[in-house]
């Protein structure tokens, strides 16, 4: 077992989550290039809510980054601990997440998120908040923008485009399968923004989502369904 530990004091309102995130994402590591792709393991995370009871399922999936065969996998079910607030999802993501790690009995190795790294607001989402928690190397995929700019990439597979806030380039429009809607990769901590994408590409052979991503979102909604069932 790996043990990830929730700090213990965890925020529970707005003024105090910002403040985190503003003292936590100096230590963000970004000058690291992360394992190279095809190599060790891939963890994709994702979560579920059942909003009526208040309840979040995280589920963590190991992949062989070779094959993108399973290798292991955790849930953890509990109370959402934090209101929902634009740009503090990971206030309400984070304990579970850890949890679900913790129940890994491999090393998980690279983490994908299913959302931002600092491809946010505050230059600190999911994927960087969990990365400096852990200290392992973590990125984000997510299915939309946020509130950033961006040119559409071209058409083929790999094309990609600069996902900027105003002129800063904060994660890339990237195209994984052929005229298909791309997704927006942002690089989370100890992974180079090029890295990210070299690795989403590796992880997206046959759908635009990558398989690490797809797996979790299966798991999650699983577990939520047999909590709430």
């Amino acid at each position: 077992m790996i043990s990830y530990t929730l700090p213990g004091d965890w925020p529970t309102d707005e003024k105090t989550a910002r403040a985190v995130q503003d003292e936590l994402r100096t230590r963000v590591v970004l000058d690291e290039p992360g394992p190279p792709p095809g190599t060790g393991h891939v963890t994709g995370v994702d979560v579920a809510y059942d909003d009526e009871r208040d309840i979040v399922a995280a589920a963590v999936v190991v992949l062989d980054a070779a094959t993108l065969d399973v290798v292991a996998e955790a849930t953890a079910v509990g109370a959402v601990a934090f209101p929902y607030v634009p740009g503090l999802l990971a206030f309400r993501e984070i304990p579970a997440v850890l949890t679900a790690l913790s129940r890994l009995t491999v090393h998980p190795g690279l983490v994908v998120c299913d959302g931002y790294g600092v491809a946010h607001p505050r230059r600190f989402g999911l994927a960087s908040h969990l990365g400096v928690l852990t200290g392992l190397a973590t990125m984000g995929v997510a299915k939309n923008p946020f509130t950033f700019s961006y040119e559409a990439p071209a058409a083929p597979r790999g094309s990609a485009s600069p996902l900027l806030d105003g002129a800063e380039e904060v994660g890339r429009v990237l195209r994984t399968r052929e005229g298909v809607k791309p997704v927006f990769v942002s690089a989370g901590h100890r992974v180079t923004l090029d890295s990210a994408c070299a690795h989403a590409l590796r992880l997206t052979p046959r759908y635009r989502l990558p398989e690490s991503t797809r797996r979790a979102d299966a798991l999650c909604r699983s577990a939520l369904r047999e909590a709430t069932g």
